[in-house]
């Protein structure tokens, strides 16, 4: 799948991708929606769909690294907020870890939750990716 040499976006990648599924499994298993969600993920990111049923399968022999700036930190939040989406029920747990998962990533836990409720709304609302990314830079300062 990778090779033993993994540059450090491809670590971010894959923790990115086992955050995704860690997300999922909250109500016990990855359903058909939440995992075709994960895919398309990955393939944006250059992987194939094989490659990361395989690492969801292998999970825990991923290290867990964060992305190293605002930008990709308010995209792999999004992701994650998406995903919290996919199956049409949210509930607590999900809205916790993403919220959890937001503050690991150096997020200031005074916006964290905004920032998630801000991306559920605009997701709800139909808004593009860029146009919340917009509304967030006022408050995130990225």
């Amino acid at each position: 799948m990778f090779s033993i040499f993994e540059s450090e976006e491809t670590k971010r990648l894959k923790s990115h991708i086992v955050n995704l599924g860690a997300l999922a499994k909250i109500d016990g298993h990855i359903d058909a929606a939440e995992m075709e969600h994960i895919i398309s993920i990955g393939e944006r990111k250059g992987m194939r769909a094989q490659d990361v049923r395989a690492l969801l399968a292998d999970s825990h022999n991923v290290k867990l690294t964060m992305p190293n700036n605002d930008m990709d930190r308010f995209d792999q939040i999004y992701d994650l907020v998406e995903m919290m989406l996919a199956d049409g029920i949210v509930d607590d747990s999900e809205m916790e870890f993403c919220i959890d998962i937001a503050t690991k990533m150096g997020f200031r836990k005074a916006v964290v939750g905004v920032l998630v409720k801000k991306i559920t709304t605009g997701v709800k609302d139909g808004l593009s990716r860029e146009e919340i990314k917009s509304e967030a830079i006022s408050f995130l300062e990225l």
